[in-house]
Parts: structure tokens; C-alpha cells; sequence
């Protein structure tokens, strides 16, 4: 997984690992998501990629959006 830059500061996301068509999420706490084209849609998925890769807005897209993801696990 790659470290997630909290260029905010306020992020509750620690890390996120990025596949075509899906992304992973590690929360605070150890807490990982992942979002798929079919649970979340193709354009959120890409969206949160960039997001991720930019280092700011990726917990508060996720929050806003409300977005399904296809498992958790810790």
C-alpha cells in the first residue's frame, strides 16, 4: 500500500493501493475498503484515485459521495 500524503492534516485515511477498476482505502485504525467500478462506479473510482494520488479531498469524496464499496477487512 502507499502512504497517503494528508496534505490536510485531518485525513482518517493512512494508505491506498490503486488497480484498474478498483482502489483499496486504509482507514485509521487499520480498517481497508475497496471500491470497484460495480460497487461504486467507474467515474467515483477514478475520481478517488486521483484523489489519493493528489494527497487531499479523498475521506471527504468518499463521505460526501456516500460510496458503496465491495468488502471490507481489517
Amino acid at each position: 500500500m502507499t502512504r497517503y500524503a494528508n496534505l490536510s492534516g485531518h485525513s482518517g485515511v493512512v494508505a491506498y493501493e490503486a488497480h484498474e477498476g478498483s482502489v483499496v482505502v486504509e482507514f485509521q485504525g487499520g480498517e481497508r475498503y475497496t471500491y470497484t467500478a460495480s460497487s461504486a462506479g467507474t467515474d467515483a473510482v477514478a475520481e478517488m484515485q486521483r484523489l489519493a494520488r493528489a494527497g487531499c479531498g479523498l475521506s471527504t469524496y468518499i463521505a460526501r459521495h456516500r460510496l458503496g464499496y465491495e468488502r471490507s477487512a481489517r
